[in-house]
């Protein structure tokens, strides 16, 4: 699969991530589970909500 996320788009969901799951935790709500979506396209640099828009903030695909 093609990806479509960029370096700095991945801090900010990784971040995001922790930050929605921290506030699972605190608030003690199963909504922290929401933070598997952030982080996971973080750490797989694919976005499927990216793909009908063809949209793609990797900076690496546009050089070659």
């Amino acid at each position: 699969m093609k990806k479509n996320v960029g370096n700095s788009d991945r801090i900010f969901r990784f971040i995001l991530g922790i930050v929605i799951a921290l506030l699972g935790i605190v608030y003690q709500s199963w909504w922290g589970l929401i933070a598997i979506l952030p982080i996971g396209t973080a750490f797989m640099r694919v976005c499927p909500a990216y793909f009908p828009f063809g949209i793609s903030t990797d900076k690496s695909e546009e050089k070659k």
